[in-house]
């Protein structure tokens, strides 16, 4: 026994541990020299006071002496009762010295410690694997013996644990438990609302080290690191394609193997997996590589792996908008479009613009916002330089140097390289004119045309010339004029070589030559 003057506490010399009064450092002295003489007639565990010997009993015997008295929960030690009764009171006494999380026992502020040291104390002797909870290395260990006591009573498969099974028994009734507070989306399984929160949140807390780049979850971290790497785990048997991605090997399976020689199972952590008979493969090597993807565009010639793929594609071709929003008829072509755009009627648009007061329900969705205030254009053309906003508009733009046009009109088979080009170029096949003057009922095809109509009302002319005093209601009347100051005359005879400055010109002056 050994006092320490600083702390003024008294040491253990044999195991380390400190008490504050002499008497208490002595009783824990008495310990170490004590003969566990109160023995387990069912286990022979032993122990060194009757009173630990009686409390251990009640595990054999299923006795549990202490109850609650607002929900009649029983309880095998006096201590488990008071944890438990803060259940009720919500009291919360172990909290975290780094992140101020609160927590009803002691053990639950241990395990969640080590999330933030990384600390995994718990090995499996027979892989490298490791955790840091006890549990996790209970089920880990249940993969190796590959023991599964727990049967789907729906399916007959088995499983290696209650928790597993429950999870997997989801499946069946369709129950999602765990609801977002704050778009409503339900989920399975806690770990996945855990990680949907963070969509919410912006909360981004596995990181690479190599080029800093945040995920939201850890398997995306340890996708992202092979391409630093170049690791490429996941092997086709049949060729010699090899992926970091373990989804993109099971599209590519189905090139190999017809969809209807799959048959279906569920591994022992209860996840859906896919078992391929080699006799149904299909494909010889040797046509492999001409077939790798088979389902090509009729309109485009742009040739995809998955039908499925090539049926999204084709909706840009046809602009087939059939995932419809219930709430306001709005129509996307693809169904996640839909579901983030229902995010837009929910009541949870937590993140709001400071500037304009616009709410969203993703902080992505904000931040993209703030550029408008901001001005920030960060996906520039490499060709000309030319800044956006989003990366959408930047590969718009793109088109205008590649000459791709991938949307074209079922009536006339013009293209276009813009969706919304499209759209309003059918209105001229449609008649349709949806933008109408409230002053005079006139209708216009384009909003621009109505807003140069409303003009003509109201006499405004913002367009202004920086050499005379001359304004304009539109921009290309400005164009035209600027071309007096500048002498140029674009529009050329090709009989005299004479110029002019506007194409009505040029016409009247051909009509001359026809005469002669």
């Amino acid at each position: 026994m050994e006092k320490n003057t600083e702390d003024n506490e008294f040491t253990c010399g044999i195991c380390g541990c400190s008490c504050p009064t002499k008497a208490r450092i002595e009783k824990h002295m008495q310990s170490h020299g004590r003969v566990k003489q109160y023995s387990c007639e069912v286990c022979d565990s032993s122990f060194t006071k009757k009173s630990h010997l009686v409390a251990h009993v009640r595990t054999h015997t299923g006795e549990k002496p202490f109850t609650c008295e607002i929900c009649e929960h029983s309880c095998s030690q006096k201590s488990h009762l008071t944890e438990h009764m803060r259940t009720h009171t919500g009291e919360k006494p172990y909290s975290c010295e780094i992140c101020g999380s609160s927590f009803t026992k002691k053990s639950h502020l241990v395990e969640h410690d080590r999330t933030h040291t990384r600390e995994k104390p718990y090995s499996c002797n027979l892989c490298e694997y490791s955790c840091s909870h006890k549990s996790s290395l209970v089920r880990h260990i249940q993969t190796h013996s590959g023991e599964k006591r727990h049967p789907c009573k729906v399916c007959g498969n088995f499983f290696t644990t209650k928790a597993i099974l429950a999870t997997h028994t989801r499946t069946h009734t369709g129950e999602k438990p765990h609801r977002c507070d704050v778009c409503s989306s339900s989920f399975t399984r806690k770990a996945l609302l855990v990680s949907h929160m963070r969509m919410h949140t912006g909360e981004k807390p596995y990181s690479c080290g190599v080029c800093g780049s945040s995920f939201t979850m850890k398997p995306s971290l340890v996708k992202h690191m092979r391409t630093h790497s170049g690791e490429k785990p996941y092997s086709c048997e049949i060729c010699d394609y090899s992926s970091s991605d373990k989804s993109n090997l099971a599209k590519h399976m189905k090139i190999h193997f017809r969809t209807e020689n799959y048959s279906k199972t569920f591994n022992s952590i209860g996840r859906l997996v896919l078992i391929i008979s080699p006799s149904s493969a299909i494909l010889s090597l040797r046509k492999m590589k001409r077939q790798e993807r088979p389902y090509s565009c009729e309109v485009c010639g742009t040739c995809f792996t998955l039908k499925s793929s090539l049926n999204n594609h084709m909706r840009i071709h046809t602009d087939e908008k059939p995932y419809t929003c219930e709430r306001c008829g709005f129509s996307f072509s693809d169904k996640n479009n839909l579901t983030r755009h229902t995010e837009s009627h929910s009541e949870g648009r937590i993140f709001s613009c400071e500037v304009c007061s616009i709410s969203f329900s993703r902080k992505q969705h904000l931040e993209m916002h703030m550029r408008i205030h901001s001005g920030e254009k960060p996906f520039s053309c490499q060709i000309c330089g030319k800044s956006f906003v989003q990366r959408g508009y930047l590969n718009d733009h793109i088109r205008i140097h590649t000459g791709e046009k991938p949307y074209s009109c079922e009536v006339c088979s013009k293209s276009f390289s813009d969706r919304g080009n499209l759209k309003q170029h059918k209105r001229i096949h449609t008649g349709e004119k949806p933008f109408s003057c409230i002053l005079c009922g006139k209708s216009f095809a384009h909003r621009s045309n109505l807003s140069q109509h409303i003009r003509s009302h109201t006499g405004e002319k913002p367009f202004n010339c920086e050499m005379c005093d001359y304004n304009f209601s539109n921009k290309h009347n400005l164009k035209s004029h600027m071309k007096k100051h500048t002498g140029e005359n674009p529009y050329s005879c090709k009989v005299c070589d004479k110029s002019f400055l506007k194409k009505c010109n040029l016409a009247k002056h051909i009509e001359k030559h026809k005469v002669l």
